[in-house]
C-alpha cells in the first residue's frame, strides 16, 4: 500500500504540476490523462510486484513449528453448545482511516459542486478513498467460534468474512505476537503464515488440515476461543 500509494500520490501531483506548466490561468489547463492511465498502471504494477514478492517469500519460509501441538481444550457439558464471541479494535488505524476518508469526502463535494477542475479532483479522491476502506476494514476485527468452526470478520460492518468449518481445523492454540515479526500492522503475509495484527500481545493461531500454513489473529480471550475449537475438533475426529 505505500509503495503503490507512494506512486499514485506522486504521479498524481506531477500531473497537476505538468498540466499547469506555462500557463498563465488555470482554466487553460487540460486533463493529463495519458499521464494519470501511466501513474494508475505503474501503481498497480507496483503492487502486483510487492505482492508476488511477499507470497514468494512466505511460500519459500519454512513452516513456524507450533508451540504445543494440541493447545488447551474446553470441556464441553454434554447436550451444550457454546458460542465464543471477541472483538478487537486498532485506534490508530481508525483514526488514519477517518482522516483519509475525510479527505476523499472534501475532494467529493468540491468535484460535485464544481469547485475545480475535475481531473485533479478525481486523482485526489480515488486514491484516500480506497485508502480509508482498506484501512477501516483492517482497524476492526472480530471472531466468532462455534460448532459451524471459525468465522473472522473485518470492518465495522463485519464484511467481508473468512470461514473455516470446525471439521477442517486442525488445531488451535494460543501465541504471542508482535507486529515485527509478522511485517507490520493490518493484514499480513509473512514466513509465521497470515496474520491479522492490530495490536501485539497473544494471537489465535489455527492450523487448517493439508496445510503447511497458520492464521493468526490478534484477539482478546484468544485462549478460550482455541479451548473451544480444540474440543469442537475433538468432537468431529471422536
Amino acid at each position: 500500500m505505500l509503495l503503490s500509494g507512494g506512486i499514485l500520490l506522486g504521479g498524481a501531483q506531477a500531473s497537476i504540476i505538468r498540466a499547469n506548466l506555462g500557463r498563465t490561468d488555470w482554466h487553460q489547463a487540460r486533463q493529463p490523462t495519458p499521464w494519470i492511465a501511466a501513474t494508475l498502471a505503474t501503481a498497480a504494477v507496483a503492487a502486483a510486484v510487492v505482492a508476488w514478492i511477499v507470497n514468494t517469500r512466505s511460500r519459500t519460509s519454512p513452516p513456524a513449528a507450533p508451540t504445543g501441538s494440541c493447545g488447551p481444550v474446553l470441556e464441553v457439558p454434554r447436550g451444550q453448545r457454546l458460542v465464543w464471541l471477541s472483538r478487537t479494535s486498532n485506534p490508530w488505524l481508525q483514526l488514519l482511516a477517518a482522516a483519509t476518508g475525510l479527505v476523499a469526502v472534501a475532494a467529493l463535494i468540491a468535484l460535485i459542486s464544481g469547485l475545480a477542475d475535475s481531473g485533479p479532483l478525481w486523482a485526489l479522491f480515488a486514491p484516500f478513498a480506497f485508502a480509508s476502506i482498506v484501512v477501516a476494514g483492517c482497524a476492526t476485527v472480530q471472531a466468532r467460534a462455534s460448532e459451524r468452526g471459525l468465522e473472522v470478520a473485518f470492518g465495522p460492518l463485519g464484511w467481508p468474512a473468512r470461514r473455516w468449518p470446525a471439521a477442517d481445523i486442525d488445531s488451535a492454540r494460543t501465541e504471542d505476537r508482535t507486529p515485527a515479526q509478522v511485517g507490520g500492522w493490518g493484514y499480513r503475509f509473512s514466513g509465521l503464515g497470515t496474520t491479522v495484527m492490530l495490536r501485539s500481545g497473544e494471537c489465535l493461531v489455527i492450523r487448517t488440515r493439508g496445510k503447511d500454513k497458520e492464521f493468526a489473529i490478534s484477539i482478546d480471550d484468544a485462549e478460550r476461543g482455541a479451548a473451544l475449537l480444540n474440543a469442537l475438533n475433538r468432537a468431529e475426529t471422536g
